[in-house]
């Protein structure tokens, strides 16, 4: 799946096929895998953010969604 700060050019929904603008950020992590506070990302445009939240959150592994120029901000800030 693509990372928020894939370099050099528009970051693009992880849904398969789609090649849109991503507009969300969907922070997950598997347990059985990864630490707590592991976050591992995909991407969505407005259509496929429910259907790739709905598909981490029966899962168990959907732990927040965020607008991708918030999640930009906040990684800045940070970095």
């Amino acid at each position: 799946m693509n990372s928020p700060d894939t370099a050099g050019s528009a970051p693009v929904c992880s849904a398969k096929s789609c090649r849109t603008d991503a507009v969300w950020v969907l922070a997950w992590n598997n347990p059985k895998l990864h630490t707590p506070e592991r976050r591992k990302t995909w991407l969505a445009c407005d259509e496929h953010r429910e259907h790739l939240s709905a598909f981490l959150g029966a899962r168990g592994f959907l732990k927040d969604v965020v607008e991708l120029s918030e999640w930009e901000r906040n990684s800045a800030a940070d970095g």
